[in-house]
């Protein structure tokens, strides 16, 4: 019995051997606040993120005061460093950047300490100014939205970075010391004066703030993360990704107002904030709320994707920047959890034929959406059926996707909730329905409509659903089944094909051919 045991244990193994994956790349990032490290899956369009750890040295602490990195912090960072230096080693990783902001930069002291810092890393550290961080930012938040329209701030410990973006054109940065640490050491802990100090150092970034009225402004850096969250919380808002969260600026008002005059304590949720970072809170709050009136955004976006991700972005060839990245991690899931990858980027060409052939129009942006939901049509297949439905929603709703708004999501959650569930309205989230909004909402009943008709065909495998086309013909939907699968057109695919005429308002039939 022993060695056959053996033998099957080696054979398990096998079966369960890795696919080959690219060497992982990580970026060390030594910031006013926090030394962190985050390693990823690889140089691609959108990477995912590996293993991300943070310490919060507060290196930026007093600089401006002091004119020094403070000992303690100092220490605190070098140790993180040389921790992160093991790490990377155990994780394989193949190239790993450190870089350096404003702590760093603005200490007397800066370059002793990036010499000691090189020594525990082991590896030359990149000590970025003040333009180039922002060109970075900037980068980061054409790394993770579609077409991106606005000014990027990116809020550290120590600085405030704004840019212009517009598509993939940058423009001319500008560089305050407006971080959090940096604010509450020149007001003395006084928020009235934090706010004068900002408002007056806001007036440098005039050619920026004035360009964004009506845009967007993409909030970068972990306080303007950690109040979204809070912001959320207040809501009791159903998706806690941060990625691509977007809040009306007269509502963000109200609640920065609130940040700023009760104490941290009393937040609702405020535990999901470490106690290092919630005295800067309020900073963080006087700074968006000038922001906000002075340049007077449409929206507010929440951006997990700054100086790293623009780091990574900037070492892509031409082809692979110009991928969509929504399609590109989608692409990815459906790799590791369909049962026919091959199959779901069928779906594209077959719905697009039946999309094509209705009336109304549909955007660019619904077409790549609709795209996105078929390739994630089937990544729940492994769970028990009656939970496959909820099981998809979870994945969509949580996935750290890049590239798609808090809407958009929403609608990527339904289709694939429809697409088991059925498409009766009611069934659907009503948080998430919200969200989607009217028109999206009714693209996910359409897209989940049409799920529907072609697993039943196709059985989820590749091959088939080229020779069953889908259509509206002389005022119907009309399903062409080749005689060859005639034995499919039983009463569970007519009710499908009649279920998806109901969404687009026809009767549905199925035509042998």
């Amino acid at each position: 019995m022993g060695p056959q045991r053996a033998n099957l244990t080696l054979a398990h193994s096998a079966d369960l051997a890795p696919r080959e994956r690219p060497a992982p790349v990580a970026i060390i990032d030594i910031g006013s606040n926090s030394v962190r490290l985050v390693a990823y899956d690889g140089l691609t369009r959108a990477p995912t993120s590996l293993y991300n750890e943070k310490v919060l040295c507060g290196l930026g602490r007093n600089v401006l005061t002091t004119g020094r990195l403070n000992e303690e912090a100092v220490r605190r960072a070098l140790a993180a460093l040389a921790r992160f230096r093991v790490l990377c080693n155990t994780m394989g990783v193949s190239r790993l950047f450190v870089l350096a902001t404003a702590a760093a930069r603005d200490a007397e002291n800066g370059p002793a300490f990036l010499a000691a810092a090189e020594a525990a890393c082991g590896e030359s550290i990149q000590l970025l100014s003040g333009r180039r961080e922002a060109e970075l930012s900037a980068m980061g938040v054409i790394s993770g939205f579609h077409a991106p329209d606005g000014v990027v701030g990116d809020l550290g410990g120590g600085s405030l970075e704004l840019v212009d973006v517009r598509g993939s054109v940058i423009g001319q940065g500008v560089t305050m010391p407006l971080g959090g640490l940096a604010l509450q050491d020149l007001s003395g802990g006084s928020l009235k004066k934090a706010t004068k100090i900002a408002r007056e150092n806001l007036k440098k970034a005039e050619p920026q703030l004035e360009t964004l009225r009506g845009r967007s402004f993409y909030a970068v850096g972990g306080t303007w993360r950690a109040l979204a969250r809070l912001h959320q919380a207040a809501r009791g808002y159903p998706i806690h990704v941060m990625h691509g969260y977007s809040v009306e600026p007269t509502d963000e008002l109200n609640f920065l107002q609130v940040v700023e005059q009760v104490d941290a304590a009393q937040l609702q949720d405020v535990e999901s904030v470490s106690e290092a970072r919630r005295p800067l809170l309020a900073y963080g709050a006087v700074v968006l709320e000038e922001i906000i009136r002075i340049g007077r955004p449409r929206e507010l976006a929440i951006s997990a994707s700054g100086v790293r991700e623009g780091l990574l972005y900037e070492l892509l060839d031409r082809e692979t920047r110009a991928r969509d990245p929504l399609i590109a991690s989608a692409a990815e899931l459906n790799a590791l959890r369909a049962r026919s990858p091959r199959h779901n980027e069928e779906l594209l060409a077959w719905t697009d034929r039946f999309v094509e052939s209705l009336d109304g129009p549909e955007t660019l942006d619904e077409r790549r959406l609709r795209h996105t939901a078929c390739l994630l049509s089937d990544i729940g297949w492994r769970a028990h059926p009656d939970y496959r439905g909820d099981q998809s929603v979870n994945i969509i709703t949580n996935a750290a996707f890049v590239g798609v708004d808090h809407p958009g999501r929403a609608y990527l959650a339904l289709s694939t909730y429809f697409r088991h569930e059925g498409t009766a309205p009611e069934k659907a989230s009503p948080m998430l329905r919200g969200i989607a909004g009217p028109r999206l909402f009714e693209r996910a009943r359409l897209v989940g409509g049409l799920l529907r008709v072609a697993f039943p065909i196709s059985a989820g495998m590749a091959g088939t659903l080229e020779q069953i086309p889908i259509a509206v013909a002389d005022g119907k939907v009309v399903l062409r089944l080749p005689a060859a699968w005639e034995a499919l057109a039983g009463d569970r695919l007519l009710n499908r094909v009649r279920g998806l005429g109901r969404i687009v308002g026809l009767d549905g039939r199925i035509e042998i051919v």
